[in-house]
């Protein structure tokens, strides 16, 4: 790379989760500083259109890209992936953001398929990420993984069932692979996002009770953006931290110096106060 040159116009960049939210802020970032980029999701027309908002922020000779594939179907997350890495240049940076929850409520109500389905999309499916886009960065020598973790893998979120529990594993992940990549100069990292203004907490970002509850946790004052959270993606994909490995990463106004937030105004009148201390009829 020399002084002109886009920080990643070198390399190819993969990210799951890639057509909405902080996957797709982070393609975009990863698009306009050179690289070849190549997005995964399981709904083509949410990617095509991503695709096109890469289209129009690439730089020159960047070629962008996607695949429909599910981060839980091993078959598939290995296809997109050396997909990714067939494009002329070596796969070198990687974000694994595909994830989500479908276990909110009182863990003495949790339903148990759906507890294992969020662990297999979160851990499993950034797991899989990792290993088959780290064979090829062990092979092009060297690269950087990050994990889209979150706030609620150290700071407990009452009623948040497997969501918090999974990013805490997907933290334990990055760290037990730095420790084995390490020697092959794979870099892997997790970021922890507090509130961040994506379609998945629109119901909260909107406003009202749990709103203020986070921005009263939070010392920066505001909630995130998907952009905030590329920019440090970024940074730890690029050739300016390339001494930074095994990092779970807070990125959240400050908020894991207090506390996490009070759902209660959300869910007490779907389940009512006994049932969130735990109470289940028999």
């Amino acid at each position: 790379m020399t002084p002109a040159q886009p920080p990643l116009s070198e390399s190819a960049a993969f990210v799951s989760g890639g057509g909405s939210g902080i996957g797709l802020a982070c393609a975009l970032r990863f698009a306009a500083e050179g690289a070849h980029v190549t997005v995964a999701g399981r709904g083509e027309d949410r990617l095509g259109a991503a695709v096109a908002e890469l289209e129009a922020v690439a730089a020159p000779g960047a070629h962008v890209g996607y695949v429909v594939a599910d981060v839980t179907d091993e078959e598939q997350v290995r296809a997109a992936v050396d997909r990714a890495a067939s494009l002329g240049r070596p796969l070198r940076a990687v974000v694994a953001s595909a994830g989500g929850n479908s276990t909110m409520g009182p863990i003495t109500l949790v339903d148990t398929r759906k507890w294992r389905d969020t662990v297999d999309l979160n851990i499993t499916g950034t797991m899989l990420v990792l290993k088959h886009s780290a064979r090829h960065m062990v092979r092009a020598g060297g690269g950087a993984f990050v994990a889209i973790s979150s706030l609620a893998s150290s700071a407990t979120h009452r009623w948040f069932g497997a969501y918090g529990v999974s990013k805490a594993g997907i933290d334990h992940l990055v760290r037990l692979a730095a420790d084995e990549l390490g020697p092959s100069g794979v870099r892997v990292h997790s970021i922890r996002p507090g509130l961040v203004r994506t379609d998945m907490v629109d119901m909260v970002t909107e406003g009202g009770p749990v709103l203020d509850d986070y921005l009263a946790c939070t010392p920066l004052g505001r909630i995130g953006e998907p952009d905030d959270i590329a920019a440090l993606a970024a940074f730890l994909v690029g050739p300016q931290s390339t001494w930074l490995t095994g990092q779970n990463i807070n990125a959240d106004g400050g908020h894991h110096l207090r506390r996490g937030p009070d759902y209660r105004p959300l869910l007490e009148p779907l389940f009512g106060p006994d049932a969130l201390r735990g109470v289940v009829e028999e």
